[in-house]
């Protein structure tokens, strides 16, 4: 993995004196709050419902053991003991007092890491997929590319004030496992006939307010062009997004505004400047960069069949989901569940980061990722370890055997700390979780993805949810409005809404209401969304409303709900 240099080093240490010097002069009242507001998101430090939150960067996901042992300190020292794993690969820590952050950011200097770029109207973390290095289906490793433009575009004078934030994703496999469709830029590395690599290159997607799929501007970029073609992109937003109106600044609606034809022409246009400036990427500079994503020292070990040397159901559900193909012969990666029944999802404690970092060291080379469904990947175990790790983590609380199933719900922290947030989200994760926690049950429903965010701003990624759950109010209530059909990866989708808004006390039936017409109405080879994007919303929206849904002991009629 990356290791910073000496200007690295430098950056960080210089930014957090200025941050220390800031803090102090707003303790001592010489800056009001609304001074003090971009200075402390550029730290990534929001104030929130109850406390300070703040958010670190996980760069494409990808930490040390040395790393996440900090993180269990920074929870035991400044926190409330746990932290929360988001969708963009980071970590947030929800209690945290003002006065003790220059603290925390030297702490995490010590181990290479800070909080730059995971707020504000500027490039954000880039996230990648978290099998990235390892997967058996990659092309390239995309790591690279995404330290590369980790670096280009950390304090770019050009981009520290855009008219919005801004998201980048890059996938270097077949499958995309990066949810690129619903970025602000998304990369797809690609072949060429001529068997050269590059990427596709898709602009304009995103969530929030007005969910869109990205458009395709480019079908392959040659790889030395990628930051000339990007700031490329970026100058066009830049003087061309709105920042009259916060709702209507991200970059998916100037391309909307401007159409995708036009659009790509200006970038065409700026990016002409740009070819054969110092910013294209040398076959030095992407050598020396590519050096410190290696593969590590290998065994040359046969196959190992895990299933077959142990005969017992639980680890055999284990292996089925939790496991997953690795490109080198005798090893797998193995996804650490944080969606345990009972616990918010994406949350967890000093004691099982500490443990992590230990199974890190142990069984994957010091490695650990984040993945952007809120989960913890052992990238590189050998595949004869697998039991002797299956039976350390059931005791810690990371072996649900449910990735990729029902109970694996993403979930932002919602109305319980977000100051942004219309409802709460993780009571209703809870409550679903609970309702549906029988492994066989899930293993039969199979591949599902269930999402929830407490806002319109869709951190819980709503949009693209098989099945999505939004937080809203109304007259001063938390409702939820339901959406079925989206998808990420591949073959994308916005899901549609399937009528008015629900209680919380009546989630779990209403998602129970949307199985029955899935197991109902499915052909043997199809997942929910296949059967949803199928047959549309209606014969769902008819099974749900068609009866009134019982809650707090008694029944609330489809009038109280529209």
């Amino acid at each position: 993995m990356y290791q910073y240099d000496q200007y690295d080093h430098l950056i960080i240490r210089e930014r957090i004196e200025q941050y220390r010097d800031q803090v102090q002069r707003r303790l001592n009242d010489e800056l009001t709050e609304a001074e003090f507001l971009p200075l402390r998101l550029q730290n990534g430090l929001y104030m929130q419902r109850h406390a300070y939150m703040l958010r670190i960067a996980v760069p494409y996901g990808l930490l040390s053991s040395k790393q996440m042992r900090m993180f269990a300190h920074i929870a035991r020292k400044y926190d409330r003991g746990y932290g929360h794993f988001t969708t963009r690969q980071n970590i947030q820590f929800n209690w945290i007092k003002l006065e003790e952050t220059p603290e925390i950011l030297s702490d995490l200097a010590s181990v290479e890491m800070h909080a730059i770029q995971t707020s504000g109207n500027c490039i954000r973390n880039v996230t990648s997929d978290e099998f990235a290095g390892v997967a058996a289906d990659e092309i390239i490793d995309p790591r690279p590319y995404a330290e590369v433009l980790r670096q280009w575009s950390t304090f770019h004078p050009e981009f520290i004030a855009l008219p919005r934030k801004f998201k980048v994703a890059i996938n270097g496999a077949v499958e995309d496992r990066a949810a690129i469709a619903v970025h602000d830029i998304g990369l797809t590395v690609v072949k060429n006939e001529a068997g050269e690599i590059g990427f596709k290159v898709m602009v304009g997607g995103g969530m929030g307010r007005t969910p869109i799929l990205g458009s395709v501007i480019r079908e392959f970029l040659p790889r030395e062009h990628l930051l000339t073609y990007i700031e490329a992109i970026m100058r066009v937003y830049n003087l061309h997004g709105r920042r009259d109106n916060k709702y209507k600044a991200r970059i998916k609606i100037l391309l909307k505004a401007l159409g995708v034809e036009e659009f790509t022409r200006q970038v065409e246009v700026e990016w002409e400047d740009l070819k054969g400036t110092e910013q294209t990427l040398t076959l030095e500079e992407m050598e020396r960069i590519i050096a410190y994503f290696q593969p590590h020292g290998y065994k040359a070990l046969p196959s190992y069949d895990a299933a077959a040397a142990r005969n017992e159901k639980p680890f055999h559900n284990w292996l089925k989901r939790n496991v997953k193909p690795h490109k080198q012969p005798g090893y797998a990666a193995v996804v650490l569940s944080l969606k345990k029944t009972g616990v918010p999802p994406g949350d967890a404690t000093a004691e099982q980061m500490d443990f992590m970092a230990d199974l890190a060291d142990r069984y994957s080379f010091g490695e650990l990722r984040v993945t952007h469904e809120q989960n913890i990947v052992l990238a590189d175990v050998e595949q004869s370890q697998l039991y002797a790790l299956w039976q350390e983590i059931k005791s810690h609380g990371l072996a649900t055997p449910n990735i990729g199933l029902l109970t694996d719900i993403i979930c932002c922290p919602g109305g319980d700390f977000c100051s942004l947030a219309n409802a709460k989200s993780i009571p209703i994760a809870q409550a679903i979780a609970e309702r549906f926690d029988h492994i066989d049950f899930l293993h039969d429903i199979g591949d599902f993805e269930l999402n929830i965010s407490g806002c319109i701003n869709a951190c819980g990624h709503h949009h693209v949810g098989n099945i999505g759950v939004l937080g809203v109010d109304k007259d001063g209530s938390e409702w939820y409005q339901v959406s079925i059909g989206g998808a990420q990866g591949n073959n994308s989708a916005i899901g549609k809404i399937i009528g008015p808004s629900f209680s919380a006390q009546q989630m779990p039936e209403v998602i129970d209401r949307l199985l029955q017409v899935y197991v109902r109405e499915r052909t043997p080879e199809e997942r929910f969304v296949d059967t949803a994007q199928r047959l549309g919303i209606a014969p769902f929206k008819e099974f749900v409303y068609a009866t009134p849904i019982e809650t707090a002991g008694r029944l609330v009629g489809e009038d109280e709900y529209a």
